[in-house]
C-alpha cells in the first residue's frame, strides 16, 4: 500500500516523495464526499437521477420549481435519503476525529474514543433501557419509550466518561495511563452488566440489543437530526482548536507544558468534548466499529501526523467511509438491510492489517 501511495504521490527530480499541500487534501476529500453523498442520496430502491436531485435541491432551496421529478422521488429523498445521508456524514466525522484527537491526546496509535469508555457506557445503558423499558412495574418510562434508548445511551457514555475521569484524577491533574486502565475497568464492567441484561431479556428483547449493538443508521430522520446535530456539534467545533496542543502533546505532556501549553485544560477540553460527540452519536446509531480507529490512519499515510490537517481530513474520511457503509448495507442484500457495525469491521480490519504492515515507516 505504501509503494502505492508513493506512486499516487509522485515524486521530486530528487526522488523524493511530493508533498501533498492541505488545501490538495482537503479539496480531493470534499469532491470524493461530495460523490458519495450523491451516490448514497440516488440509490436505493427508489433510483433518482442526479438531475433529479439536483432539481429537488434547487426547489427545496425556492430556486427552482417543483418539476422534472415525481412526488414519490419527492417524498423519499426529503424524508429518508437526506436525513440518512446527515447522519451518515455526521457520525462518520464525528468518530473519526473523536479517533484522531484520542490518538494525540494519549499518544497512542491504537486509541479511539472507546478507550475512555463511551461507548461501553452507551451500550450498557441501552441495553438496560431495552430489558428495563418494558417492565410492567416501570411503567412511568413507557412516556419516555420512543426515546428512551438514544436518551440512556447519551447519558451512559457521558457518564462512564466522567467516573473514568475521576478515578483517574488526582489533585486536579488527570493521569492518562490511569485514564487509559480506568477504561480498561469500565468497559469489562460494562460487558457483564450487558451479559447480565441479556440472560433475563426475551428474545426480542435480545433481538433489539444485538441489533443495536451491530449498528444503524435507520433511525435517521429531521426531529432527531434536530437533537442530535446541535449536540453533536457543540462537542465538534472545540475540537477543531485543539491542533496546536496535540502537536505539542506528541513531544510529550512535559515538553508541551514547558512550551506554553495548558496541558490539563486541553485534556479535561478533549475528553468531554469526545465524550459528548461520540456520545451524542451512539446513542442513535448504536457502536460503529473502526472508524475512530481506521480514518486517522488512512490520513497520516498521506499527509504526515500534524493534527492542522489531520484533524478536518479525518472528518471527511470518516463521513465518507460511514456514507459508503450505509449505502451499502441498504443496497446489498435489498430489501434486507445489514448493519453498518457489521460493514464498517469487514472494510476497516483488512485496511488495518495493510496500514500495520507499513507501520514502520508510514504511521507515525
Amino acid at each position: 500500500m505504501a509503494t502505492t501511495v508513493r506512486k499516487w504521490i509522485g515524486t521530486t527530480p530528487g526522488g523524493t516523495p511530493r508533498a501533498l499541500t492541505p488545501s490538495m487534501v482537503l479539496i480531493a476529500l470534499i469532491g470524493l464526499l461530495t460523490l458519495v453523498v450523491l451516490a448514497a442520496a440516488g440509490k436505493g430502491a427508489v433510483v433518482i437521477a442526479p438531475m433529479e436531485i439536483a432539481r429537488m435541491v434547487l426547489h427545496a432551496l425556492g430556486i427552482g420549481a417543483r418539476e422534472g421529478f415525481s412526488d414519490q422521488q419527492w417524498a423519499v429523498f426529503t424524508t429518508l435519503r437526506v436525513p440518512r445521508v446527515i447522519l451518515a456524514v455526521l457520525t462518520g466525522a464525528g468518530l473519526a476525529m473523536a479517533g484522531a484527537v484520542t490518538q494525540g491526546m494519549f499518544r497512542n496509535p491504537l486509541a479511539d474514543p472507546s478507550l475512555i469508555g463511551v461507548s461501553s457506557g452507551a451500550a450498557l445503558a441501552a441495553t438496560s433501557a431495552i430489558v428495563l423499558g418494558t417492565t410492567p412495574s416501570l411503567h412511568f418510562l413507557a412516556l419516555l419509550r420512543p426515546v428512551l434508548v438514544p436518551l440512556a445511551a447519551f447519558a451512559g457514555g457521558l457518564l462512564a466518561v466522567l467516573f473514568v475521569r475521576r478515578v483517574a484524577s488526582r489533585e486536579g491533574r488527570t493521569s492518562l495511563p490511569a485514564m487509559l486502565l480506568a477504561g480498561i475497568a469500565i468497559t469489562a464492567l460494562a460487558e457483564a452488566g450487558i451479559g447480565f441484561f441479556s440472560s433475563i431479556s426475551t428474545d426480542e428483547q435480545l433481538r433489539n440489543i444485538t441489533f443495536w449493538r451491530l449498528g444503524s443508521l435507520g433511525a435517521a430522520s429531521w426531529p432527531m437530526l434536530a437533537i442530535i446535530v446541535p449536540a453533536a456539534l457543540i462537542g465538534l467545533i472545540p475540537l477543531t482548536r485543539l491542533a496546536h496542543a496535540l502537536d505539542a502533546f506528541a513531544l510529550g505532556e512535559r515538553q508541551a507544558v514547558h512550551i506554553g501549553v495548558d496541558a490539563q485544560r486541553v485534556k479535561n477540553r478533549a475528553i468531554v468534548c469526545c465524550a459528548l460527540v461520540v456520545g451524542a452519536i451512539v446513542s442513535v446509531t448504536g457502536i460503529i466499529w473502526f472508524v475512530g480507529l481506521l480514518a486517522p490512519h488512512m490520513v497520516r499515510l498521506v499527509c504526515g501526523p500534524g493534527h492542522r490537517l489531520l484533524l478536518p481530513a479525518s472528518a471527511l474520511l470518516g463521513a465518507t467511509l460511514v456514507t459508503v457503509a450505509d449505502l451499502m448495507a441498504r443496497t446489498l442484500l435489498a430489501p434486507a438491510e445489514l448493519p453498518i457495525g457489521v460493514l464498517t469491521a469487514f472494510i476497516g480490519v483488512p485496511l488495518f492489517l495493510m496500514l500495520l504492515r507499513q507501520r514502520q515507516s508510514w504511521i507515525v
